[in-house]
């Protein structure tokens, strides 16, 4: 039995493993497309590393499209497995799968438009809202804490691990030759145990292997109860006393609804002024009503806290904007604001429209609610860079730049030794750290050594552990 990492290896982005079991059967945990890296991301997303008509199974550990990003590809490619995933993660699919498929038609277009001034032959997008359609019919929902036989050498379970709605720790158990079981942990992306929406993650079977993400594996986030107050300084700083925009590039699951619940508790509080904001972005109004159909996910606090109020993600003025005439309109307004957008990268989405429109400005803030990949305009900018390019465009940074860490959706160097903690670490033949970049990887192999992890590895991009 073999594990081979095409995806996610020393980097966050691009999430793909691929378990070959004693029988061949080969397993894919997520399939995921790569992100913030220039010219060089259409070829990684279209060089797979594999033949899709191979592939049996592909278990998801949840939506968002550095993990689940490819899969309308790998269907248009010969696909004929099944795709396994929690109900959330199936729904959550299925709008941002047609999202970034639409994304992908409309840069195509833009981009043949180049090359057609240029005389070179047009390009085709990696897959379009069609075939992100049709990748539907192939997910079957599995619930959190139910084990499902797939065949005769494997069975799954999903473990709920706080990330996103729906987000899963996987666990194979996997038949050897010999008759001995193998298990098998993917921890996806882990999740925060903070309770504001989600549940913390939960303690999961005791696993042989386990695949772990490490995105922020030798940083601590912020104090979690004080995100709040510094949400509401810039809240104030911008727009009351500079009068002007306050631009919060998020990802459109998970991380928007963070950020209007936060500011829907400040309007309840009687704390937030009489701002307008807007959330730009489709796909987190279809996000956030598929969220309102899983409670099961929420934490007893949220819970509660829906007593007395059953909307936490609306309020007086909070603006959920469709359009794209609306979303143009936003930028001529002089009137002070609050636009949340996505994508948190910054490298896409309608929040790169208003980044170019309003980065010159000395009255507006750009803050940074998230992880940024290094290569991507969010880590440029959030960074400290004088000048960013922007659709081809250099633009000069005047905006004042802020970033709240303790809002992001990963787990810490501390919480991620947390989430381990359910595990008898004498029983453990291996950790595997994934989903992080080279530095921050080593630096949290040296933390779980210190901590009586004792046989760690950080694998390389292709390199395959035999097991």
């Amino acid at each position: 039995m073999k594990i081979q990492f095409l995806g996610a290896a020393k980097e966050v982005t691009g999430s793909k493993h691929l378990i070959t079991t004693p029988k061949g059967k080969k397993i894919l945990l997520d399939c995921g497309m790569y992100q913030g890296k220039g010219l060089e991301t259409d070829s990684l997303n279209r060089e797979l590393g594999f033949e899709p008509c191979e592939i049996d199974y592909l278990i998801l550990s949840h939506p968002h499209i550095d993990h689940s990003g490819l899969i309308p590809y790998l269907v248009k490619q010969g696909f004929e497995g099944t795709i396994f995933s929690t109900p959330a993660t199936r729904d959550l699919c299925a709008i941002m799968l047609q999202d970034s498929a639409g994304i992908q038609e409309s840069d195509t277009r833009t981009f043949n438009k180049k090359r057609s001034r240029q005389g070179l032959p047009a390009v085709e997008p990696i897959y379009t809202v069609e075939d992100a359609q049709n990748a539907m019919s192939y997910f079957i929902s599995v619930p959190y804490g139910r084990t499902l036989r797939l065949d005769d050498e494997t069975s799954l379970q999903f473990t709920d691990n706080g990330h996103i709605l729906g987000s899963a720790t996987v666990l194979l158990t996997i038949k050897k030759e010999d008759g001995e079981s193998v298990k098998i942990a993917f921890s996806g992306d882990v999740g925060r145990y903070t309770k504001r929406i989600l549940r913390s993650p939960q303690p999961f079977a005791q696993a042989d292997y386990i695949i772990m993400e490490t995105t922020y594996g030798d940083r601590v986030h912020g104090n979690i109860d004080q995100s709040e107050q510094e949400l509401l300084r810039a809240v104030v700083d911008t727009c009351c006393k500079k009068k002007g925009k306050l631009l919060i590039p998020s990802f459109a699951i998970g991380r928007a609804q963070e950020i209007i619940f936060a500011l829907n508790k400040l309007w309840e509080q009687r704390l937030l002024p009489m701002i307008d904001v807007y959330v730009d972005s489709p796909l987190s109004l279809n996000a956030t009503n598929i969220m309102k159909l899983h409670s099961e996910c929420f934490c007893d606090e949220m819970k509660e806290f829906m007593k007395t109020d059953p909307d936490p993600f609306g309020f007086e003025k909070l603006h959920y904007v469709q359009s794209i005439e609306e979303s143009k309109q936003l930028n001529y307004t002089k009137i002070p604001c609050i636009i949340i957008s996505a994508s948190g990268m910054m490298e896409a989405g309608r929040i790169k429209h208003h980044i170019a429109n309003n980065i010159e400005n000395n009255r507006t803030t750009i803050l940074g609610v998230g992880y940024c990949a290094p290569t991507t305009l969010g880590a440029k900018i959030l960074r400290g860079d004088k000048f960013v390019s922007i659709f081809g465009n250099e633009y000069k940074v005047k905006a004042e730049i802020r970033k709240i860490d303790s809002y992001s959706a990963h787990a810490d160097r501390d919480e991620l030794l947390r989430y381990l903690s359910c595990q008898d670490k004498s029983k453990i033949k291996k950790v595997i750290l994934v989903h992080g970049e080279k530095q921050t990887q080593e630096n949290f192999a040296q933390t779980l050594n210190e901590n009586g992890y004792s046989d760690v590895f950080i694998p390389s991009k292709g390199e395959c552990l035999e097991i």
